[in-house]
């Protein structure tokens, strides 16, 4: 290399899912030659169903209108402000202006990192769930944060231990990352929850910025942090149209909180982009007009799925929630498992969760993700994603039922 990287890239590496993807593409092209099928990956949150028609039938029309083409503002159309406004009224009872209240995203995972360029200075601290999504500790590390863990057990709900988080140096900590419906775990939130978190952040002066993309899915009421009373105090939000409206390659989504807040994050922002096309803008407006039987008929589809998950945790004795929410079903494994007797460990620093989705990947030709990649709290538990058809999971049951 001609010069070398910054300092920053050595915090981080490679994104798991990039890296295991690679791991997966060579397999199946020695599966291929082989004649064998290629590995089932029930692994990423990828919804594979269509978005709204509407918003489709949208895209289409206006992105064939010459005047559609062009630089769009940094703020979004005022169209798609109001549209996220009425959407957050609407289903969470929340009142957000769209006049400086909401800023449209490309997606919630950039909002990750504009939110941290925005207020974290190297060597501020930063609260991150165990377990919980790689990108709020790989987003902070790439702005100098220093990292602290707070534990979320399955015996607390996946819940934060608010006397264990009072008990922590807290000196220096600006920004709180919490995710409900959580991921990988699928643990819902309460009304008193968000409660808790926005007095704790008020205590102590701390941004609490809640990740809410899975709000609708396998979750009959949809709740915001932002419905709290003070959360616009010290609250943001980020939401997307990725899961809810299976448009996650369509790269829209947004965060609301108070418009002194939203005014820093687009100063980072619009450093960062021209703004979104406008046809795919208007587009979003039409899902985001979306009834509850949009979610009703959505939902349904997904809690088949999440049986058929249930029957490959089953299959393997991993223990888990029979009414979790969001994408992923989530599953406890031990030492004792059957996939794990008299079978050799190539990795023997491997967790348990680590070890079971090796065995079923390299034997049985399906990808499970192991737990561990979302912090020490999920190394005993494997995750399966429910974006694969009732048809594909159970496929990939009878390919595990034959190594058994």
């Amino acid at each position: 290399m001609i010069i070398r990287p910054a300092d920053r890239t050595a915090s981080v590496k490679e994104y798991y899912f990039s890296r295991k993807l690679k791991e997966i593409d060579s397999m199946n092209a020695e599966r291929t030659a082989s004649g064998l099928p290629k590995v089932i990956n029930l692994g990423i949150g990828a919804p594979d169903g269509m978005p709204p028609a509407e918003a489709i039938s949208e895209l289409r029309t206006l992105a064939a209108e010459p005047g559609n083409h062009a630089y769009q503002s940094y703020v979004g159309t005022p169209a798609l402000r109001k549209a996220f406004s009425d959407w957050y009224s609407r289903y969470y009872g929340v009142t957000l202006s769209p006049d400086g209240e909401i800023q449209p995203l490309f997606g919630s995972k950039e909002g990750i990192l504009l939110i941290s360029l925005a207020f974290i200075n190297e060597g501020d601290k930063v609260l991150v769930p165990d377990p919980g999504y790689p990108t709020y500790t790989s987003a902070s590390r790439l702005v100098g944060a220093e990292i602290l863990t707070y534990d979320l057990k399955e015996d607390n709900g996946w819940h934060p231990d608010f006397e264990a988080l009072e008990r922590m140096d807290l000196d220096g900590v600006k920004i709180m990352w919490t995710n409900y419906p959580n991921m990988p775990t699928g643990g819902s939130a309460t009304p008193e929850l968000y409660q808790r978190l926005v007095d704790f952040g008020l205590k102590h002066n701390i941004l609490i910025v809640n990740d809410n993309p899975y709000s609708f899915i396998l979750n009959d009421k949809p709740l915001s942090i932002l419905a709290a009373k003070g959360a616009m105090d010290c609250c943001l939000e980020l939401n997307s149209l990725s899961k809810a409206h299976n448009m996650s390659g369509w790269r829209i989504g947004m965060v609301g909180g108070s418009r002194e807040i939203i005014a820093e994050v687009l100063k980072v922002k619009s450093q960062m982009d021209s703004g979104m096309f406008k046809p795919m803008q208007m587009a979003a407006v039409k899902a985001l007009e979306q009834g509850p039987e949009w979610f009703s008929r959505l939902n349904a589809g997904y809690r088949v799925r999440r049986e058929a998950a249930g029957r490959i945790f089953d299959l393997i004795g991993a223990r888990y929630d029979h009414a979790s929410a969001g994408l992923f079903l989530w599953g406890k494994v031990d030492g004792d498992n059957v996939l794990l007797q008299g079978r050799s460990c190539r990795d023997k620093d491997a967790s348990l969760g680590e070890r079971v989705s090796d065995v079923i990947l390299h034997e049985a030709g399906v990808f499970i993700t192991p737990g561990f990649i979302f912090g020490k709290n999920g190394r005993d538990y494997v995750r399966i994603s429910l974006c694969a058809t009732p048809e594909v999971l159970a496929d990939a049951e009878a390919k595990i039922r034959e190594i058994l």
